[in-house]
């Protein structure tokens, strides 16, 4: 399945076939428009030659910086976002052998994959929770009662994240979503 998150073929080809692609994505999608933040992983790619994360993390820090931070850079806090890059690629590296879909694919459950994502580096429980929102909706990783181990991020009909975005159109709903909830959550805390 080709996934269409970053709005961009190119892109979201490089997140559709490269698992620590998909990863970097969810990285970067904080404070960074959603579909720029998984533009990210290809200029990555693109620029170093590749998204294998045992090369990233073996490469020199400010060489890989530089690459990140050249306009358009990966983020809007490119240069650290690159050594959080870094940092999840040596993760990957040392305790998935490098091969980033372990992370999901050898989980016994739903709660140890929520775990295992809120260890990496940049990865909260709220990050950790829609990336598994996504697994499950997009990719198909469901183990029993994930639904109620992810909470609301993986209910059906939701347009509450990325894990929702399969087109323009539901891109947009999930920025209608957003909106709409940081205008409640701004008027809960002046009423």
């Amino acid at each position: 399945m080709t996934l269409c998150i970053a709005q961009d073929e190119h892109a979201d080809a490089v997140l559709s076939d490269h698992p620590f692609a998909l990863v970097v994505g969810m990285l970067l999608d904080q404070q960074f428009p959603m579909e720029r933040a998984f533009q990210g992983p290809a200029k990555i790619a693109d620029r170093f030659g590749s998204i294998d994360p045992v090369q990233i993390a073996a490469a020199d820090e400010e060489a890989f910086v530089q690459l990140c931070v050249q306009p358009p850079a990966i983020h809007r806090y490119a240069g650290s976002m690159a050594r959080r890059v870094m940092a999840v690629a040596a993760v990957v590296r040392d305790e998935y052998d490098g091969d980033t879909a372990a992370i999901w694919t050898t989980a016994s459950d739903t709660r140890e994959l929520l775990r295992r994502l809120m260890a990496l580096p940049g990865f909260g429980e709220q990050k950790a929770r829609i990336f598994a929102a996504l697994l499950g909706k997009q990719l198909g990783v469901q183990s029993a009662g994930w639904r109620e181990a992810i909470g609301p991020y993986a209910e059906v009909g939701s347009f509450r994240s990325v894990a929702d975005v399969v087109d323009a159109e539901s891109l947009q709903k999930v920025r209608d979503f957003k909106k709409s909830a940081k205008a409640a959550a701004k008027a809960a805390a002046q009423g």
